[in-house]
């Protein structure tokens, strides 16, 4: 009898007990076995509102319990902080009082965001600047040593709670829709939980909007047969993007190759950082496909958050399609209070000034510091010297700021800040370029490629080797457009420019992703150092002359690879209309066949399975 007691005891602990090595993911069996509970025990309450969302509130907050442990303290705290907060903005009789504690509520939410997030940018700032030798402590571990014993939590490190990026700005967009009084304050602490907390997209989004999600907690659950099968779809989808594409092609070549660049041909490197654009891509919406379907077996619906971004046409478009809830959210909430398409604001010059002052920190260079500042006073000289150009240059440079700030919500780091303000270049460059004539464009092709040309002469730098191909790639297609345009071609053809722009629009990503990926799961401390020499090195070996005779091997030895990125691809850009065809396909089979697909999917994905399951890479953010 104690034996079974003390088994019975054992088991319980193993389910209550946080461990870090073992987090509650997608990927697991242990979270489709604590779905199967949740869904059963949500069931037969899933029509009375007030019990499912009190409910669902608990069960969240024990799934980011065993996903990041004590941390849940802190998605609590904001949770009880922003409840009070919204009401006393709704309460509040004067402007004055709304704003101070819509103040408020933002500074308690960033600074916590920041001090987990950015503790060692802002230390390094500070040391680089006055010249101290400050280390980063963790005060909310030593504070939560005193209550649980000396030596539990480390305090000289730093660990970022998961997911507090995306909880963090869903929170934010509360307070802001009560405080324009786009919605009311929810008025049970329970039901607003729920809505911070909704487990399927708490770690790693989408970010849903207060305005979007509120209005669902008091709808009667509804889940019709379309809906169900619909929502399976979604989930086997995810699934099948997360471990057939994006974890298998991973292990088995992308992170080899990011490992040690060096060791790799340019071929590879190259190959490498395309594989990376569809791991990322089917990493991320994986997550977001099985997130969605598991929400709406339960009656909620989430935003979309990617449509097919690699078939844009150009940066603007891309980022319409590309997170969609965080490209949304910086328009809302940033780009729009800085002054949008209208004017520059106080944020605008204040933006500036700090940017500025973080490339000081990043670089230690004042040239680097001094040529943003330089940039920007003409960029606003210009903008008041031609008052007809006005609207547009303002709008440019609220948009290049709000890609800026888009990379640093990715890490404090230099390589996420080149990844913000490369996109940023991008949208802009576009622009530029839809609103010129042709020949004006194919001169300032033909003045381009001569620089690069003398550039890579007398430097002999990989970079602009690079930089150089890629150029020549755009100015053959250009030509073409250009003498179709000289022929006066009609729309029969516009889909060769369609393709063209989504194909340039695909490299360019690509190389961006460069400096995400390099940067990416590295410890902060080290992180600059790291990312920059791993981004120069594959640089180096992709801009350097390629010895073509090894390609045919290459290829051989990673085939299975290399077919899985080709097909990932492919179906990545097929027509809109035959992938919602084949989705509602699925969604009318008779139940057997479901189920019959369903087991058939799991088996497959199950030969994909790495000895190590990949944690999802936004998981970081």
């Amino acid at each position: 009898m104690s034996e079974l007691l003390t088994a019975i005891l054992t088991f319980f602990k193993h389910v209550f007990e946080f461990s870090e090595n073992s987090p509650l993911l997608f990927t697991q069996f242990y979270f489709w076995a604590f779905f199967a509970i949740v869904y059963a025990l949500f069931a037969p309450i899933a029509k009375r509102t007030h019990m499912r969302n009190a409910f669902l509130f608990f069960v969240s907050l024990f799934f980011y319990y065993k996903t990041s442990g004590i941390f849940v303290l802190i998605l609590m705290f904001v949770t009880c902080s922003d409840f009070m907060i919204a009401k006393r903005i709704a309460a509040s009789s004067t402007q004055f009082r709304r704003k101070a504690w819509l103040i408020a509520s933002i500074t308690i939410d960033l600074f916590l965001l920041c001090y987990f997030k950015y503790a060692y940018f802002f230390t390094d700032m500070v040391n680089n600047m006055l010249g101290t030798h400050l280390v980063v402590h963790d005060y909310f571990a030593e504070v939560g040593n005193l209550f649980a014993g000396d030596g539990k939590f480390m305090v000289d490190k730093i660990v970022l709670p998961v997911g507090i990026s995306f909880f963090t700005f869903q929170i934010i967009s509360y307070t802001v829709d009560v405080y324009k009084e786009k919605i009311k304050p929810v008025t049970n602490i329970l039901d607003f939980g729920f809505y911070v907390s909704f487990f399927p997209q708490l770690v790693a989004g989408p970010i849903v909007r207060a305005s979007e999600f509120i209005p669902q907690l008091y709808k009667p659950f509804h889940l019709s047969r379309m809906q169900f099968g619909i929502a399976v779809f979604w989930i086997l989808n995810g699934l099948i993007k997360k471990i057939v594409l994006s974890d298998y092609i991973a292990v088995n070549f992308i992170d080899r190759v990011f490992d040690n660049p060096l060791l790799f041909t340019g071929f590879e490197n190259f190959m490498a950082l395309i594989g990376y654009s569809l791991q990322v891509y089917a990493d991320f919406s994986g997550y977001t496909d099985i997130a969605i379907g598991i929400a709406m077996l339960m009656g909620f619906y989430l935003p979309t958050n990617f449509n097919s971004p690699y078939k844009a046409h150009n940066a603007s478009n891309f980022w319409q399609r590309w997170h969609i809830s965080l490209s949304t959210w910086l328009k809302t909430y940033l780009y729009i209070p800085l002054g949008g398409n209208r004017q520059a604001s106080f944020g605008t010059y204040f933006w500036i000034a700090l940017i500025s002052l973080i490339a000081l920190i990043l670089t230690s260079s004042v040239w680097a510091s001094g040529a943003i500042i330089g940039v920007a006073a003409v960029v606003i000289a210009t903008a008041r010297l031609y008052p007809e150009k006005r609207k547009k240059i303002i709008a440019n440079l609220n948009r290049f700021i709000t890609m800026l700030l888009g990379g640093l919500w990715h890490g404090a780091s230099w390589n996420f800040m080149l990844l913000g303000g490369l996109n940023g270049v991008g949208m802009i460059v576009y622009l530029f370029w839809r609103d010129m004539k042709w020949h004006a464009r194919m001169l300032l092709l033909a003045a381009t490629t001569l620089l690069l040309v003398v550039l890579c002469l007398t430097t002999h730098a990989a970079v602009f080797n690079m930089l150089l191909v890629w150029l020549l790639f755009i100015v053959a297609g250009s030509a073409v457009r250009y003498i179709y345009y000289l022929k006066g071609g009609t729309k029969d053809y516009a889909w060769i420019a369609n393709a063209w722009a989504v194909a340039q629009t695909f490299i360019f990503i690509t190389f961006t992703r460069l400096f995400f990926r390099s940067g990416s799961n590295l410890d902060p401390a080290t992180a600059n150092e790291v990312a920059w020499n791993t981004a120069k090195n594959m640089v180096e070996r992709i801009g350097s002359a390629w010895d073509l005779s090894v390609i045919p091997g290459v290829c051989a030895a990673y085939y299975n690879v290399f077919l899985l990125i080709l097909m990932g691809m492919i179906i990545h850009w097929l027509p809109d209309r035959w992938k919602r065809r084949y989705r509602i396909c699925f969604a009318k089979l008779p139940l057997p066949a479901i189920v019959g697909l369903c087991v058939l999917t799991v088996f497959v994905v199950y030969q994909f399975i790495t000895a190590d399951l990949q944690a999802f890479i936004y998981f970081q953010f």
